[in-house]
């Protein structure tokens, strides 16, 4: 099976601290550089096209939770406002307060986080859930890819219960040659999906990013083989030749945060 193709709209680039998206987002005061693939994303999907609700999980250091926040409010006044808050972030980890976004510290594998973030809707589903989050890297691809798609799939879990009809799903994967657990975790949910690697992304990492539009509310999401076979990968971790390479191109997390 294959996912849906989109056109080849992103071009590599290799990432420095030199680089244009470094120093865009210090002159923009985003907290990370990552905060231009999702703005990448968006000028291919319009994402954010009548986007009322926004959920950010994974979120720290928490520039996608910037880029949501300047997308769905119309100022800063309203921005600042608490009445109706917009965005929500979810992180394990403790973030700095942002405009316009409630923050929760809390695991998304967990129905106490989930009530949470219904309860900033005031009990409305989101329209938008994007994740940019990412495991520890340990040097061993499929190990780091099975991590990685453990990530994905408690992010589509808890999605299930907060994302309302036809709503849009956006998450980083690290790539492989089968991606077929990706493909079948993704169509059982969603009507239309698709698999890019934003410019802003540096060419030799194996990061990806996966969109699905049109969420098919009540449906059920069942681990697929391709699934299982990373799991027996990763419990067996002798059968894998460490490579320290990939540890260098999974870990763009750490390059990406940026020091002002």
């Amino acid at each position: 099976m294959k996912l849906e193709k989109k056109r080849k709209f992103f071009k590599n680039t290799l990432y420095s601290k030199t680089d244009i998206y470094y120093r865009k987002a210090k002159e923009e005061g985003y907290r990370a550089r990552s905060a231009y693939k999702l703005l990448q994303i968006d000028d291919e999907f319009k994402i954010f096209q009548n986007v009322t609700r926004a959920v950010d999980l994974c979120s720290a250091p928490g520039s996608w939770s910037q880029v949501l926040s300047n997308k769905l409010y119309k100022s800063d006044e309203e921005r600042k406002s608490t009445d109706q808050l917009r965005v929500v972030s979810v992180d394990l980890q403790e973030m700095a307060p942002i405009d316009g976004v409630a923050i929760i510290q809390g695991d998304i594998t967990t129905q106490q986080t989930l009530d949470k973030i219904l309860g900033v809707f005031k009990g409305e589903k989101a329209e938008l859930v994007v994740s940019d989050g990412a495991p520890d890297v340990t040097g061993f691809h499929e190990i780091d890819q099975y991590l990685q798609a453990q990530l994905l799939q408690a992010a589509l879990t808890i999605t299930q219960n907060m994302l309302r009809e036809g709503g849009i799903f956006v998450a980083k994967f690290f790539k492989s040659s089968d991606l077929s657990y990706l493909y079948v975790m993704m169509k059982q949910i969603f009507r239309n999906v698709y698999v890019v690697k934003p410019q802003s992304s540096r060419a030799s990492s194996a990061e990806a990013f996966v969109i699905g539009l049109s969420f098919i509310e009540n449906s059920s999401l069942v681990l697929s083989d391709s699934m299982k076979t990373l799991s027996s990968y990763a419990h067996n971790p002798q059968t894998v030749s460490i490579k320290e390479e990939n540890k260098e191109e999974e870990d763009e997390d750490d390059d990406d945060v940026l020091t002002f």
